[in-house]
């Protein structure tokens, strides 16, 4: 299997930083450690992005504003940053959490992906930096996620949003955070979103499937990395087992909203967010999967240079689109 040629030339970028392996890593010094993002900023910086790269967009996008509010927690008030789309609104509302295990990565990190959301779904997306492990251990940011998930369906004309019209995505960690506050949502009873983005999410406390023994050693994200965020966001083996860390073990995820999630070939956990999106299917929730070819974890927020990953950032949105569109039919 080959990683696309453009996405090929990120990687080759991001080799050039040396960073240590992330699972040799403290929390607090991977946290700091570069992404992919970091590669396209520097190749932007060297020129190389516009002249090789045939780069679409600017990356960051620009939006029509950027603003922050806090949001009440369980654990004291939680930091969103607020995207808002050109135009007077009101507009229907995406929350989002950011990838990292959990343990590293922030808002700056997944920056361009909600720049890129906000504007080719032409929504509100507020990006939650929920509390990170070692620190704030499992289920602190599950709390977080539904925490906000609910303050944001409740207060959503204070964000200039859409009463009604609020749809909740993540990527990786974040996917499972997305996914994990509507399970939490369903079973207290509480209102659903109209919709699931789930990035390449993480489902399962297990290392075991074809796409972890493929793609092992593949870059930006390996196995051990993965063993090593699990061993930093769970308290003991047995919290692997509970759903609202493994909702592909959830009993019943039937009720649950309707549902895109996109995976990547060279990615450890492909497999997982597949048999994720076949348990939605199976339990009667509208689900959409689609797989990319040659791409890798991370590639979504690559959308300005990567054409690949534009074609999943459309497809994000038209999945989105159709969600909000459906609300404002009924």
């Amino acid at each position: 299997m080959k990683v696309e040629e453009t996405l090929q030339k990120i990687l080759d970028q991001y080799a050039t930083f040396k960073v240590p392996p992330i699972e040799n890593m403290s929390p607090a010094n991977a946290r700091n450690a570069p992404t992919l993002k970091n590669a396209v900023e520097e190749m932007n910086a060297e020129h190389v992005a516009n002249r090789v790269m045939n780069l679409a967009k600017p990356m960051p996008e620009p939006v029509g504003k950027v603003t922050h509010t806090l949001i009440p927690g369980p654990g004291g008030d939680i930091l969103a940053r607020v995207y808002t789309p050109n135009g007077d609104g009101p507009f229907p509302v995406l929350v989002y959490f950011h990838g990292g295990g959990w343990v590293i990565a922030n808002l700056d990190v997944y920056e361009p992906s909600c720049r890129a959301l906000c504007n080719a779904a032409e929504c509100v997306v507020v990006s939650v930096a929920y509390r990170q492990a070692p620190e704030n251990k499992y289920p602190a940011a599950a709390e977080d996620a539904f925490a906000a998930l609910q303050w944001v369906m409740d207060n959503t004309a204070a964000l200039n949003g859409i009463a009604g019209s609020v749809a909740v995505g993540g990527e990786s960690a974040g996917g499972n955070l997305a996914t994990v506050s509507c399970l939490m949502s369903k079973e207290k009873s509480l209102p659903l979103p109209v919709f699931q983005l789930l990035v390449y999410p993480i489902t399962n406390y297990a290392f075991d499937t074809p796409s972890y023994l493929e793609n092992a050693n593949s870059k930006p994200l390996n196995a051990d990395m993965m063993k090593w965020f699990f061993k930093h966001y769970l308290e003991n083996e047995q919290d692997g087992s509970e759903p609202y860390v493994s909702p592909l073990r959830a009993a019943d995820v039937s009720g649950l909203p309707p549902a895109l999630v996109i995976t990547a070939e060279l990615d450890v956990l492909r497999d997982e967010g597949e048999e994720y999106a076949h348990k939605l299917q199976q339990s009667g929730v509208p689900t959409k999967q689609v797989r990319y070819p040659g791409m890798v974890h991370e590639f979504f927020s690559l959308s300005g240079v990567v054409p690949t990953a534009k074609e999943a950032l459309e497809e994000a949105a038209e999945g989105l689109k159709a969600a909000f569109q459906s609300v404002r039919n009924r």
